[in-house]
């Protein structure tokens, strides 16, 4: 744990705000249930196909990828007329991290 003259070190404000703004996005299941199936297929994919995936329409599933992309959990790739998403390979590394250091653990 950091310590600065006996006390815990705070997070930065930037930091405490990106964070919260991560836990917010997914803090639905359907959205936790989507991302684990971005980063469990390992390539982009198109809204159709993830309607087909998933127990859900293809406006709730829109409406979830622009929460998730907005916080860039989530990248989209554009193909000709159409979008696939991804999964941001960075989250993978920075969302344990981040999590580490809201408990106080090193980053």
């Amino acid at each position: 744990m950091n310590e600065t003259l006996g006390s815990p070190q705070l997070l930065a404000d930037d930091d405490a705000v990106l964070y919260a703004s991560w836990f917010k996005a997914l803090a639905d299941p359907t959205r936790v249930q989507l991302l684990s199936l971005l980063a469990r297929e390992r390539r982009p994919m198109a809204v159709g196909e993830i309607t087909g995936r998933l127990p859900i329409g293809q406006s709730t599933v829109s409406h979830h990828l622009k929460i998730l992309t907005e916080v860039r959990f989530v990248l989209p790739e554009r193909h000709g007329t159409s979008t696939r998403y991804g999964v941001n390979a960075a989250c993978l590394e920075c969302f344990p991290a981040a999590v580490a250091a809201i408990l106080g653990g090193q980053r």
